[in-house]
């Protein structure tokens, strides 16, 4: 595992230790070869100042050259000094700030944040949701009321010396317990050259992978010496800690998944889903334009709005599908089967968005999966209709029931104009990790969707090729993380 170092300006007068990490001053740490040469390092910059070319300043500075991802990063220093910045992050912590600080009597108000957490239990939300957006371990928030409505006016780090002494033991108490609380799955006794977060989500009805897919994807990981962690939509703040990021939850340009696919690619880290993905695969609208002016096979389809709403059953017949622009896992895509129930749905779908996907119903007992990682095949799938059901999935059911049932096929077995199609398909999207959903009907091979994030479960995706199939994506992170940490070496 990475060894941790706290950089202070005085050793001597730093207040307190912590368990396992190495406390240095700010000279030793710029100056000394040691430190320069240091590898599978993390720094915490807890210099008192970090104003422009201050030793604060470059502890940072260097430490990103030196590939040590520093917390806080130049980034995040920049955006503390920048009023305008700190206005409009204002405007995300509203909800909170105002419930938070309800109950405070004066027009003024200072919070001290401790690696991420507060003294006064009642302003935890408050001060980790500042902290995911001002990622720095040690930092004062103050806020002012104007007219009954409370603004963030500044925020900068708090010194060691600042920190009162009835504190210090609830400040080494949260350190303990921020280094403490990761997930970290990856054996300790390995010797990591990379760190790779694995955003999960607990909750989610429909995860991408279950936990026999995640945990071989650990076991990938660790064979190519990258040591995984798993991390929540919480660990917003300590992205710049890894060196790339797997989303293996459900995406939505509109949840935290897309704000931390956006955050991690602007730390510098290697990223799947991407967010210029998330946003073109989970847009419907989006893809049918895409796949029609690249000439791509699809259904026969219109883009829907109120003002042409009347033409669809003349241009595509009925049964029809209606798709709602974000949907996913086969969630806000119906069929109508009457001119009635069509009027039903796209009055019910409009209402939701301005433009809606009408598509000609192409029946068929399976439709392909074919799941492509770099830009190359990775695997293929029959995915069957769920039983009496015109979808893979059927959500008014329970159980073996809900899914139909899945065949996955060697590569070399999947007819060609279908590979074709889908590599065609995904690559006009990008080069990360997708699942092309394909029907062939009438000899004629048409795209569905193509989906950022597609399942892989185990006993399913991986039915064939087995550990070789997590094996290739981490592959895949770790060609793309050493091309950074060379382009890094080449610019220093």
């Amino acid at each position: 595992m990475k060894q941790v170092l706290f950089v202070v300006d005085n050793p001597d007068k730093w207040p307190f230790e912590v368990s396992g990490v190495k406390i240095v001053s700010a000279r030793k740490y710029l100056t000394e070869p040691q430190f320069s040469d240091l590898r599978n390092c993390k720094i915490f910059n807890l210099c008192n100042s970090y104003r422009y070319q201050s030793a604060g300043y470059y502890v940072s500075l260097l430490a990103e050259a030196r590939g040590h991802k520093p917390i806080p990063s130049i980034e995040t220093i920049q955006d503390m000094k920048s009023q305008s910045i700190v206005r409009s992050i204002s405007a995300d912590l509203e909800e909170t700030m105002q419930k938070s600080l309800a109950h405070i009597q004066s027009d003024e108000f200072s919070l001290s944040i401790y690696f991420s957490r507060s003294i006064a239990k009642c302003y935890d939300s408050l001060s980790r949701q500042l902290f995911n957006l001002f990622p720095a371990p040690l930092v004062k928030a103050t806020f002012k009321r104007n007219d009954n409505v409370w603004e963030l006016q500044n925020i900068s780090p708090i010194s060691g010396s600042e920190i009162p002494a009835a504190n210090v033991s609830d400040v080494v108490r949260f350190a303990k317990e921020y280094f403490s609380g990761r997930i970290q799955v990856s054996s300790k006794k390995m010797t990591a050259r990379f760190d790779l977060a694995i955003l999960m989500d607990k909750d989610d009805p429909t995860p991408p992978s279950d936990s026999k897919a995640i945990q071989r994807f650990v076991k990938a990981a660790e064979s190519l010496e990258i040591a995984t962690e798993i991390i929540s939509k919480n660990d917003y703040g300590r992205l710049s800690e890894f060196d790339a990021l797997f989303i293996r939850q459900t995406t939505s340009v509109t949840s935290h998944t897309y704000r931390f696919a956006r955050r991690a690619e602007a730390e510098g880290l290697v990223v799947i889903d991407d967010p210029k993905s998330i946003v073109r695969c989970t847009n419907k609208v989006f893809l049918s334009e895409l796949m029609e002016h690249h000439e791509i096979p699809i259904p026969r389809t219109m883009i829907v709005h109120k003002g042409n709403s009347n033409e669809v059953l003349s241009k595509l017949g009925l049964p029809c599908i209606l798709k709602q622009p974000d949907s996913e896992f086969s969630l806000g895509v119906v069929k109508a089967e009457t001119e009635e129930e069509y009027k039903q749905r796209i009055s019910q779908l409009l209402e939701k968005s301005d433009l809606i996907v009408a598509q000609e119903f192409i029946p068929t007992t399976f439709d392909w999966r074919i799941g492509i990682v770099d830009q190359k095949p990775l695997y293929a799938c029959k995915y069957f209709m769920a039983r009496k059901h015109w979808q893979i999935y059927n959500h008014d059911k329970q159980g073996s029931e809900k899914l139909g049932k899945v065949e996955t096929l060697p590569i070399e077995l999947v007819p060609q104009r279908v590979m074709k199609t889908a590599l065609k398909a995904a690559n006009l999207i990008g080069n990360g990790l997708y699942g092309v959903d394909l029907k062939v009907f009438n000899k004629q091979c048409y795209v569905i969707e193509v989906n950022d994030n597609p399942s892989i479960d185990h006993g399913i995706e991986d039915d064939l090729l087995r550990d070789v199939l997590y094996e290739r994506i981490m592959e895949v992170f770790l060609k793309r993380m050493e091309q950074k940490k060379e382009a890094r070496r080449n610019y220093s």
